[in-house]
C-alpha cells in the first residue's frame, strides 16, 4: 500500500485566522513533492458554541465586545486581518459582514464530508462570510444557496437544516479537540502525532509535512 500522511484540521468559519491558515497550508502543500498522498479532513470547532441558533451581530461589534476594545480598535484589527489576507490572493471584506452560531454549518459541512465535496464547501463557506459582505450567519436562505452552488444536494442540504442530522459528529469532533488539548484554532494534527496550532507561515507546515514523510 502506497504511503500517505494525513491531516486533521479543527476549525471554525467565524475564525479569519482558519482562513488564513487554510490557504498558507495549501501554499506549503502544494510545493511538497508528495502532495498526492496527503489525506486532509476539516472537523467542527465552534469559538462560541453558547451563541443561540440564528444568532448573528456585525462582527466588529462582536470583537469590540469580546475582548473589551474600543470598536475603532476592533475595526483596525479587520483592516490587518484584511491586509493578510490580501497577501495570500485572499478577498476580505472589513466592514460589514456578521459573527454568529456556526453548529448548521458545521452538520453541512458533515455533509459535504460523506458526499466528497468538502473542500469545495469551506472554501464556499469561508468566502461567503470573509469575502463577501452581507450576512452569512443569519440568513438560512443564503447558507442553502452557498452550499448548493458548491456541490451539494438541495434536498439533502434542507434535510439536514430541518433535523439534528450529523449533530452528534459534531460534537464528537469538538470532545476530540478537547482530548487533544486544543482551546483554539486552526488546530492540525499530521498523522495523529503532529500538532500545529494557528495560521503558521508556509514553511513551517512544509516542515512538518516533510517531518510526516520521512517518519
Amino acid at each position: 500500500m502506497a504511503p500517505t500522511v494525513s491531516v486533521d484540521i479543527w476549525t471554525d468559519i467565524n475564525c479569519p485566522f482558519c482562513y488564513l491558515g487554510k490557504r498558507r497550508f495549501e501554499q506549503a502543500l502544494e510545493q511538497f513533492e508528495h502532495r498526492d498522498a496527503v489525506r486532509v479532513t476539516h472537523h467542527s470547532f465552534e469559538l462560541d458554541p453558547t451563541l443561540s441558533p440564528g444568532h448573528s451581530e456585525p462582527v466588529i461589534d462582536w470583537i469590540a465586545s469580546k475582548y473589551g476594545m474600543p470598536r475603532d480598535q476592533a475595526a483596525a484589527n479587520e483592516r490587518s486581518l484584511g491586509l493578510q489576507a490580501e497577501a495570500v490572493g485572499l478577498g476580505y471584506e472589513v466592514d460589514g459582514r456578521d459573527y454568529g452560531n456556526s453548529f448548521d454549518m458545521h452538520r453541512l459541512l458533515h455533509l459535504a464530508l460523506e458526499k466528497g465535496k468538502q473542500d469545495a464547501v469551506i472554501d464556499a463557506l469561508y468566502a461567503a462570510n470573509f469575502a463577501a459582505p452581507q450576512p452569512l450567519f443569519g440568513d438560512r436562505d443564503r447558507l442553502i444557496a452557498v452550499v448548493t452552488e458548491a456541490g451539494l444536494d438541495e434536498s439533502d442540504v434542507r434535510r439536514v437544516l430541518d433535523s439534528d442530522e450529523y449533530a452528534d459528529a459534531v460534537r464528537a469532533d469538538e470532545q476530540r479537540a478537547a482530548e487533544l488539548g486544543a482551546d483554539g484554532v486552526p488546530f492540525f494534527v499530521l498523522d495523529n502525532k503532529y500538532a500545529v496550532s494557528g495560521a503558521q507561515p508556509p514553511e513551517l507546515f512544509a516542515q512538518a509535512l516533510q517531518q510526516c514523510w520521512d517518519d
